[in-house]
């Protein structure tokens, strides 16, 4: 029994990668429909953006689930001699980040979920800048994490939270600018703001993507020693 355990913790950590790439595209394919709006309704077109957040609820959920797992994966692997507390503290901080997520969700647009999402923000922060911090020290000194490949991973997934939070950053004005969209109706006024903040967007989204990309390359084909 304890030789499927590594390989199935694995096999969810490649999972979870599946599901935040997959359902990342999926919120940029609804978005990409959502700005045609010469090709759909207005009514329609909220319609889309309404499936875009409900959809956008799976990277989310991935990826606080991604930070407890890939420490778990690299101790129970033996790549990287982590503590047990620290394992531990993962599991309880990407659990709560979890139920900040979700429980922001269900009570969108009311105080509480502006409270839950800045206690989000300052997670995120904090555990960028702590996967950066693991893995530029452990690229210039070889500790606390030996392997390269698993070095320049952490370093990587440090950027991806960085290029995430940014997503979430530049997407920050869509609300009112959606709210006068409703309200005024679709026109250049109302339309060309919106336009322009998706686009800002898409490039860190774009980032994201590339960075995805690169850190499950990592951990698959192991490279530099």
């Amino acid at each position: 029994m304890s030789d499927l355990i590594y390989p199935s913790l694995v096999y969810v950590h490649l999972l979870l990668f599946v599901l935040w790439l997959g359902a990342d595209v999926g919120v940029f394919l609804l978005g990409q429909h959502f700005r045609k709006r010469h090709d759909y309704t207005l009514d329609q077109r909220l319609a889309l953006l309404k499936l875009l957040v409900l959809v956008d609820m799976t990277p989310r959920t991935a990826w606080a689930l991604m930070v407890p797992l890939s420490l778990t994966v690299s101790f129970a692997g033996g790549w990287w001699d982590v503590p047990v507390a620290v394992v531990a503290a993962g599991w309880i901080v990407g659990g709560l980040w979890l139920w900040l997520v979700w429980d922001a969700h269900w009570h969108d647009q009311t105080p509480r979920a502006a409270r839950n999402r800045r206690i989000e923000g300052w997670i995120r922060w904090l555990l960028a800048a702590g996967y950066l911090f693991l893995g530029a020290e452990s690229l210039l000194t070889g500790h606390p994490i030996a392997p390269v490949w698993l070095a320049w991973k952490a370093l990587l997934f440090g950027l991806i939270f960085v290029a995430a939070i940014m997503i979430d950053f530049s997407f920050k004005p869509v609300g009112p600018q959606l709210m006068a969209l409703i309200s005024q109706g679709s026109s250049d006024a109302t339309e060309v703001p919106l336009r322009t903040t998706m686009d800002k967007t898409r490039r860190w989204v774009t980032l994201t993507y590339i960075l995805l990309v690169l850190t499950s390359w990592l951990g698959v084909v192991k490279p530099l020693g």
